[in-house]
């Protein structure tokens, strides 16, 4: 083998002939803030993760979650002029 066929051309690693500089329009980032807005992501520990086969299904069961959450909390009292008390 020819051993300077396995040097570094530049300091990138990339050959002379793929030289971006050259062109135009290229924007770095262009779509990340889009990207950033559509997604959310979440770490699951392993054994949660090994519950929940798909995104679809973690959703479904986070869905229930609030749906009986919403029904087992008491819902708030609205606090009237008439049962507080004076001090003094």
């Amino acid at each position: 083998m020819n051993e300077g066929s396995m040097k570094k051309n530049n300091r990138n690693g990339l050959r002379p002939e793929y030289d971006f500089s050259s062109m135009q329009g290229g924007v770095r980032g262009k779509y990340a803030a889009r990207y950033r807005a559509g997604t959310n992501l979440v770490l699951l520990d392993p054994e949660v993760a090994e519950a929940f086969p798909t995104d679809a299904a973690v959703n479904q069961t986070l869905r229930a979650v609030l749906d009986i959450a919403k029904e087992v909390r008491p819902p708030k009292q609205r606090r009237t002029f008439s049962s507080r008390r004076r001090k003094g």
